[in-house]
């Protein structure tokens, strides 16, 4: 697969995918028939900073309008389009469709009291994994709309329907109120084990939230779309008709970018960090560490996620002045860097700790230990994510925008012992959605689409021991800390 930033005629039907991430919404036009990258566009989004973390779903509106703009002429000719778009997002619109107030995203964690009592009520984690194959953390839906019931009663009950981000766009986009069974199953409200292809809403726990199942949208099933772009869509360069796919979550459109067969380990260093893989078998992990995620095709995509990733690393690297890449080895220090809560491990309440400082320890030494915490929470999950009939020495996928760095990759190589494949496609939420747009025009499979685009050929590292003496010391101050990190 090729990608390149011009903006001329494919071989193929063209087609559109959409990244509306947490920072911003990219978007790619894509020729089907070769994968080639023909167009390509990006617009910012605002986050509130404080207590919480909130946008204005207006504005990932304005900035899908405008990434679309920017690919000129081919975002016209395209024949279909799919989002991608960040999830958990609690989005909340009244009767004429607008929002109510600005979403909660999904790494604001000020439901987690809420958490917590949801969890106890319907039984403990072990009822929750089996029920709807994940034990929520406050990133889920569910414990954000019981926080806005609690906190805001009347922003909740002027609410006329419920969507997460993606659902947004693609129902500004057909005028119809959609979801997909990946995404869904981020909610903490969907269940997916009855069979049918789109799986249903757990009607008895909306009623304990007391979220009326007519306020959500209906569940598309895979490889099926969720309409056509509507007439009088001022200033979108798209042409009413064009079809609109189900689209799904950001991570399950990754999996759709990647091409992914099952037990082959992603992990994806951006805002958040994140490690999955394909499964043929629905998880259930009474732990919490894993979610039970669907992916977008007919599987599930079993993953753990910490909210302290790539930001939180260069806010290390911002506080010690160095560039992000000043990394130094030895020492002795330990940097557990949970600075916004943390999910993985589950420590909603923690802030960021640095222990064991010498006078010897470097700035580069503190900055490396910020890395190995953060991979090292990561990797932790691993063995949880994948099957037992995973091999074990397959390469780990690495993307994100972490994964163009010289330090995490590095990081990643020396405490998973695993060799390491970095895709040189780096839009890959995008090319996910843009492949499972191009399955609707095919009648393929997406993820073979992806795969016969070659969107996984990248930089392939070979393995190096494992550093058993760093792990050893993070394990044993995550254990010492507790009390620190829970209060």
């Amino acid at each position: 697969m090729t990608a390149t930033g011009g903006q001329r005629s494919g071989d193929g039907p063209l087609v559109v995918g959409v990244d509306s991430s947490t920072q911003s919404t990219k978007a790619l036009v894509v020729d089907a028939a070769t994968g080639e990258v023909v167009a390509r566009g990006q617009a910012p989004h605002r986050v509130s900073g404080g207590a919480g973390r909130e946008s204005d779903p207006g504005q990932w509106w304005e900035a899908l309008g405008e990434a679309l703009r920017q690919c000129g002429a081919a975002a016209e000719r395209a024949e279909a389009v799919s989002v991608g778009g960040q999830q958990h997002g609690l989005v909340t619109l009244d009767a004429g469709g607008r929002p109510v107030r600005p979403a909660m995203l999904w790494n604001d964690v000020r439901s987690a009291p809420q958490r917590d009592r949801l969890v106890e009520e319907l039984g403990g984690p072990e009822a929750w994994a089996e029920r709807i194959g994940s034990v929520p953390a406050p990133a889920f839906t569910v414990t954000k709309w019981a926080w806005l019931r609690e906190n805001e009663p009347e922003a909740a009950a002027r609410t006329a329907a419920v969507r997460l981000p993606h659902d947004y766009l693609t129902e500004r986009l057909t005028g119809r109120g959609t979801t997909d069974r990946g995404d869904a199953s981020g909610t903490g409200w969907w269940r997916g084990e009855d069979g049918s292809p789109s799986g249903r809403y757990d009607e008895d726990l909306l009623g304990r939230v007391a979220l009326d199942p007519a306020l959500l949208p209906e569940v598309v099933a895979p490889g099926s779309a969720a309409g056509t772009v509507r007439g009088g869509l001022d200033g979108l360069p798209l042409k009413p008709g064009t079809v609109v796919g189900a689209g799904t979550g950001d991570n399950m459109a990754a999996a759709l970018g990647l091409g992914l067969r099952p037990g082959r380990p992603v992990l994806s260093l951006g805002t958040s960090g994140t490690v999955y893989a394909v499964s043929a078998r629905r998880p259930a992990d009474p732990t919490g560490t894993v979610a039970g995620f669907a992916d977008a095709r007919g599987d599930w995509l079993p993953l753990a996620c910490t909210l302290n990733c790539t930001l939180a690393v260069d806010r290390f690297a911002a506080l010690l002045g160095r560039d992000r890449e000043a990394v130094e080895p030895g020492g002795s220090a330990v940097v557990l860097p949970f600075l916004d809560g943390e999910r993985t491990p589950n420590l909603p309440y923690a802030s960021g700790l640095l222990y064991g400082l010498r006078h010897d320890t470097t700035p580069g030494q503190i900055l490396q230990a910020a890395y190995d915490g953060a991979v090292y929470a990561l990797l932790s999950a691993l063995d949880l994510v994948l099957d037992a009939d995973a091999d074990p020495a397959a390469p780990i996928l690495l993307i994100g925008g972490g994964a163009r760095g010289t330090a995490w990759r590095e990081t990643v190589r020396r405490l998973s012992g695993r060799p390491v494949l970095v895709p040189e496609a780096s839009e890959l939420v995008a090319l996910g959605a843009a492949a499972q747009a191009a399955g609707l025009l095919t009648g393929e499979d997406p993820a073979a689409v992806a795969r016969r685009w070659g969107t996984d050929r990248g930089l392939s590292l070979d393995a190096v021991e494992r550093d058993e003496a760093a792990l050893e010391r993070l394990a044993r101050t995550l254990r010492g800390a507790g009390p620190l990190l829970e209060s």
